[in-house]
């Protein structure tokens, strides 16, 4: 197996209607939140937060639960609503969460200053705690950014089942974005976006498609 056979797979994937069609529309609601407001896009910079280590679908509903309660819950209100929903890790989650919010209008600021998604991206890491080079490029991929990838375990386990790349132990700086070129590669091949690539590639290992 290889790059060419990963291609054919993801065409494969991609011609199926049931699956593009999500694709098209999960595409349509990101690009729909680009310019939302302030409380709509402290949601989706907690989900990402809380998504760092811990599952997907588990960090969705917490999110949902706790709704608009994100814009003025405290630190050990958070905390504990945390603890109460089974997140991993309650304490460090609910410290972010409170730090990101009372930095939202920079984030926002940011946004509409930084044209360059990669630039935007480190301003986010470097000033954002909870945000790695993931959590950003999530947040900024389900908030209208279609061209940097999301490089969590459902990613590597598909390249690393064809043969695309090796076993690593961590993933530093330096080898996310070695990878987000390969996928670049990928994705140009197949005429997408890094952000459809990404969905299509987790269908694929997971058979779901999430945000």
């Amino acid at each position: 197996m290889g790059f060419e056979d990963l291609l054919a797979d993801v065409r494969e994937v991609m011609a199926k209607p049931e699956v593009s069609r999500i694709v098209k529309s999960r595409m349509r609601s990101f690009k729909a939140l680009r310019d939302s407001d302030p409380q709509t896009m402290l949601k989706e910079l907690a989900f990402c937060i809380l998504a760092a280590n811990f599952r997907a679908e588990e960090s969705m509903r917490i999110v949902e639960i706790i709704g608009d309660r994100l814009d003025d819950l405290s630190y050990e209100e958070l905390a504990s609503e945390l603890r109460r929903l089974g997140h991993r890790y309650p304490n460090s989650r609910a410290r972010y969460l409170v730090e990101a919010r009372e930095k939202l209008d920079q984030i926002m600021e940011a946004m509409r200053r930084i044209r360059d998604e990669r630039e935007l991206r480190s301003w986010l890491v470097e000033n954002i705690r909870g945000l790695g080079l993931k959590e950003a490029s999530h947040f900024l991929r389900n908030v209208g950014y279609g061209n940097l990838a999301i490089i969590d375990f459902h990613i590597i386990r598909i390249l690393r089942r064809y043969g695309l790349i090796e076993e690593f132990k961590s993933l530093t700086r330096r080898r996310y974005l070695e990878v987000e070129k390969l996928l670049k590669r990928i994705a140009d091949r197949l005429g997408i976006s890094l952000a459809e690539l990404d969905l299509y590639l987790w269908y694929m290992d997971s058979g779901k498609i999430l945000k």
